[in-house]
């Protein structure tokens, strides 16, 4: 997508790297949307901690950087040694896979760039095919969202009033985003509608980030409490909702996101509002049985305890303590949506039902094991 950097517009993918350097290239999320940066992770490890750290976020996003941190990991190691190098590599995946465990695209990811080295004769083209193999992901990482965007553009209509849950956006992808997908598709063929951001707390990704990713692209928008949302289904004044995915089982339907989407979800059925998820591949896991086995991230109690800002001059980020000294928190990153209040999931193939993604699983990519 496009950013606006003093004063110029630019073209600009959430993940990228520098061969020369060796480098993760990572938009500074954490910044936003007081300031645009775009920092280096230098070694496979800075690019783990990244994403530990929500550098970067969204599940395509981390896969795409997990993968490039595969590839880093790879061009680093200094040998001939074949078995040598497999043990290096089984490294380099536990430290990326270990970041984040909830969202199922980093291990699809590693996947596919450890599957890709096996037809290297030697351990400098097994390094060379490291890279094409990430850049491959990352490259069909957004052509997923550009069709989850033609797919779900059919469901925004001019005067729509949509709602969007955390940051599903270009953001959380290598670029064109998931949930937003469709909205850009949709806006890019003159269709004018509304967005509601929920704010989501704690980090407030729906604040800060899908909501400076829609001024980016012109979309009037309106950020709203979360505990607003309810409110406006009540009134008749939001007509869809459309949020990611972390993890979509694909024999059952359920769908792991941002904490808060299920709540969202139990709102959107008792109004009777359409309620979507928008993934690409990466995200589907074949494995699991049932949502209760997917691993729930707990974050930092500091998260929900107190929230971070900017000072009015110079844009320094600043941490304020909201609840009192002794206040003690629980805070999961995530929460699983089961497959009776989804209408459908938007994937780069169309828009299924999600207790049809098992019968429909060659379409989607799973492969016998």
């Amino acid at each position: 997508m496009h950013v606006i950097v003093n004063g110029r517009r630019r073209h600009v993918r959430t993940v990228a790297f520098d061969a020369r350097r060796n480098a993760v290239l990572l938009i500074e999320q954490r910044l936003l949307p007081h300031r645009f940066r775009i920092v280096a992770a230098r070694d496979y490890r800075a690019t783990a901690r990244a994403i530990r750290d929500m550098v970067v976020r969204g599940a395509p996003a981390i896969a795409a950087a997990a993968a490039y941190g595969l590839a880093q990991g790879a061009r680093a190691f200094r040998g001939r040694s074949p078995a040598a190098f497999a043990r290096h590599l089984d490294r380099v995946t536990r430290v990326l896979l270990a970041a984040r465990p909830t969202a199922v695209d980093p291990a699809n990811a590693l996947r596919a760039v450890r599957a890709a080295l096996v037809a290297g004769p030697t351990v400098a083209a097994r390094q060379r095919l490291a890279l094409a193999a990430a850049r491959a992901f990352a490259d069909a990482s957004v052509a997923d969202c550009a069709a989850i965007g033609r797919h779900g553009a059919r469901l925004i209509h001019t005067g729509a009033r949509v709602l969007t849950h955390c940051n599903a956006g270009w953001l959380a992808c290598v670029d064109l985003g998931t949930a937003t997908a469709p909205l850009y598709a949709a806006h890019a063929r003159g269709r004018r509608f509304q967005v509601y951001c929920d704010e989501t707390r704690p980090r407030s990704q729906g604040a800060k980030l899908t909501a400076w990713e829609l001024a980016q692209e012109g979309i009037p928008h309106r950020i709203i409490a979360d505990n607003a949302a309810g409110h406006f289904m009540q009134r008749g004044e939001i007509d869809l909702v459309i949020v990611g995915g972390d993890r979509v089982l694909g024999r059952t339907g359920d769908v792991a996101n941002k904490i808060g989407t299920y709540t969202a979800a139990v709102l959107a059925r008792r109004h009777r509002v359409p309620f979507y998820v928008a993934i690409p591949l990466s995200s589907l896991d074949w494995t699991l049985r049932s949502g209760r086995q997917i691993p729930i991230e707990d974050r930092a109690e500091s998260e929900v305890l107190g929230a971070w800002g900017v000072r009015r001059r110079g844009g320094v980020p600043v941490y304020v303590r909201i609840a009192g000294a002794a206040a003690r928190a629980r805070n999961p990153a995530f929460d699983v949506t089961p497959p009776e209040l989804i209408t459908g999931i938007i994937t780069p193939c169309g828009i299924f039902p999600p207790r049809q993604l098992w019968r429909r699983r060659r379409r989607l990519g799973w492969k016998p094991a």
